[in-house]
């Protein structure tokens, strides 16, 4: 139980914020080493269908429509990790992905002022322009390892989280767990039906059949490590301390990602990744912590 005063983000929830951020990162790694055995889709067709049984039977569904929870399962199962999976299987380095996919902060900034009418601040148009610096430079050195339909793949997954976060938005507080397992009960069937059509049934029989203890182990982290303790802890620091608090923790995620890819994967960090990961950074950075900081500016005499 956390014993800061509240609303006070104290070392205990500071603790959990930098668990959950760490699971988030490191989790790239793990999608490696799962689709080193199980083709893309049919492995996150087996993620959400381990987050929606058995706990879909014994968490009540929140308060939300049926509309809403479809929606958010399509984009975040479907669309996020369906071509996050992709992407990665191949097409990207995992340490790369992780940074590439934080792009979704500028996609749902956009989102939400073309819902709202509202006009690009100056400090945001300089948070824009610092990623679109970062991801040109990663553009720019695609071959190998990484390849300009990967870094593709990646940006339709950040698009694909954005559409998930208006969702969130729109509904407002809920219970985030119980959202999760029943949203993802619609990012089963056509994930499944996917694998299918396109790695077809006699790999996804062979896939299934050849997988050991690493494999499984793989995608139950996915489903109770990154899905249902970081999503549930996540959901659970931002109904308790301020959103201030909690979402630059959220920075972290890149440099745990390329820092686990680097070390058990041997994924090479040259000066330009480091470059695009300082300015991809710096970007999320300053959209988060210049309006504040420009409101401040504002207020004081």
């Amino acid at each position: 139980m956390n014993t800061a005063a509240p609303g006070v983000f104290g070392p205990r929830a500071f603790a959990l914020a930098l668990a959950v951020v760490a699971v988030w990162g490191t989790n790239f790694v793990v999608i490696r080493l799962g689709l080193d055995a199980l083709p893309p889709l049919l492995f996150a067709a087996l993620r959400f269908t381990l987050v929606v049984l058995p706990l879909i039977f014994f968490i009540k569904r929140p308060a939300v429509s049926w509309r809403d929870l479809a929606l958010y399962g399509l984009y975040i199962g479907v669309g996020q990790f369906g071509l996050l999976f992709i992407a990665i299987d191949g097409l990207i380095a995992p340490g790369l992905a992780s940074l590439v996919v934080q792009v979704q902060v500028v996609f749902t900034i956009g989102l939400a002022m073309r819902g709202t009418g509202e006009k690009l601040a100056p400090v945001q148009v300089a948070a824009l322009a610092l990623a679109v610096a970062g991801i040109a430079i990663i553009l720019a050195h695609t071959g190998g390892t990484t390849t300009p339909l990967g870094v593709a793949l990646v940006l339709g997954a950040a698009l694909a989280w954005s559409l998930g976060n208006m969702v969130t938005r729109r509904i407002g507080r809920v219970d985030m767990l119980a959202f999760i397992i029943w949203s993802s009960l619609f990012a089963v069937p056509p994930l499944f039906a996917l694998a299918v059509i396109f790695e077809g049934g006699p790999r996804i029989v062979q896939a299934v059949a050849a997988a050991g203890p690493i494999v499984w182990a793989a995608v139950a982290w996915q489903a109770v490590g990154n899905t249902m303790f970081g999503y549930g802890a996540w959901g659970w620091l931002l109904a308790r301390y301020p959103a201030s608090a909690v979402s630059p923790m959220a920075l972290l995620v890149p440099v745990f990602g390329m820092g686990a890819a680097a070390v058990w994967l041997h994924e090479p960090l040259p000066p330009w990744k480091l470059l695009a990961a300082g300015l991809i950074i710096g970007g999320l950075a300053v959209n988060l912590f210049g309006p504040r900081l420009a409101a401040r500016r504002v207020i004081s005499p």
